[in-house]
């Protein structure tokens, strides 16, 4: 009895290796950069939505069905999000972090990682613009990034259902937002233009630019696996400029093996500093990033 149920557990991980691959090489998302567990979760929710009970069955339902490859390209990339997602961490940026910043420079340069449908960028967007009525120099510009081009199309569209903007008071929204005539809202040319909306892999290993005044990568590294997670926050280490902050979701960490590299500022709010490397360990750093 239990070597028969060994089988059945080996056949399942075979399944489930096939599907994988197919998804890598065709629907071009590296799942071995995610928890395992999050991958079978997010299959399983598809699986249970067709109907299908196996890998197998379900790897031979996406070979022929360009819908369902959609639908799990959706369901494996998604990421719920909405403006001033978590506000307490956008007040610290808005009140602490750009204030700390403009002390030394008017151009604040700003990577969104991980941005999914633009509502992270165009909240800093919000507030850069917001800021700058008061200080007149302010020029503040933000990269936002994505791996996936469909939802980054969704970004540069800008346009957004009600419940998007329930962090926002009635004056921000008809500050920032034209209302349409089917009741969404897009987002004003003057917040649009201080985004750049761009793809980029995180795992490519290099920053979208350098000598950056903040990142926000907020709940993307949660589906990362450990040696992912360290490797994003080297990227984002280089990344920075000297003293630059990066900000994390609430319910993310640094692991062991690079929490070196950042010093903590807000620990509740989950935003760092990129601190110093000494002797070494910054030679080792700069020759690899030279390779």
């Amino acid at each position: 009895m239990v070597l028969g149920a060994g089988r059945a557990e080996k056949k399942v991980d075979e399944e489930f290796k096939s599907l994988t691959q197919y998804i890598e090489k065709h629907l071009k998302i590296q799942c071995s950069n995610y928890k395992e567990d999050y991958i079978k979760r997010r299959l399983m929710s598809r699986m249970n939505a067709t109907k299908i009970a196996s890998y197998r069955e379900y790897l031979s339902h996406i070979t022929t069905s360009q819908e369902e490859r959609e639908l799990l390209k959706n369901a494996l990339t998604i990421n719920v999000t909405k403006f001033f997602r978590d506000p307490e961490v956008f007040e610290v940026i808005r009140r602490d972090i750009l204030p700390q910043i403009l002390k030394e420079k008017r151009r604040i340069r700003i990577w969104s990682a991980g941005c999914s449908s633009g509502e992270e960028p165009y909240t800093l967007a919000i507030i850069l613009s917001e800021l700058a009525l008061i200080n007149r120099d302010l020029d503040g510009f933000i990269y936002a990034t994505d791996i996936d081009d469909e939802i980054l199309k969704r970004a540069k569209e800008g346009i957004y259902e009600k419940q998007a903007l329930e962090n926002l008071s009635a004056h921000q929204i008809n500050r920032h937002f034209t209302t349409r005539p089917d009741g969404k809202f897009e987002v004003k040319p003057h917040v649009r233009e201080k985004v750049r909306l761009q793809h980029h892999d995180l795992m490519s290993g290099m920053p979208v630019a350098r000598y950056l005044d903040m990142i926000t990568c907020r709940n993307v590294t949660i589906y990362f696996n450990e040696s992912q997670k360290n490797a994003v926050a080297r990227t984002f280490h280089e990344g920075l400029a000297s003293g630059g902050y990066y900000i994390m979701g609430m319910s993310e960490y640094l692991g062991r093996e690079v929490e070196h590299l950042f010093k903590s500022y807000r620990p509740l709010q989950k935003v760092f500093i990129r601190a110093e490397l000494k002797g070494a360990e910054s030679m080792e750093r700069k020759t690899h990033s030279s390779t």
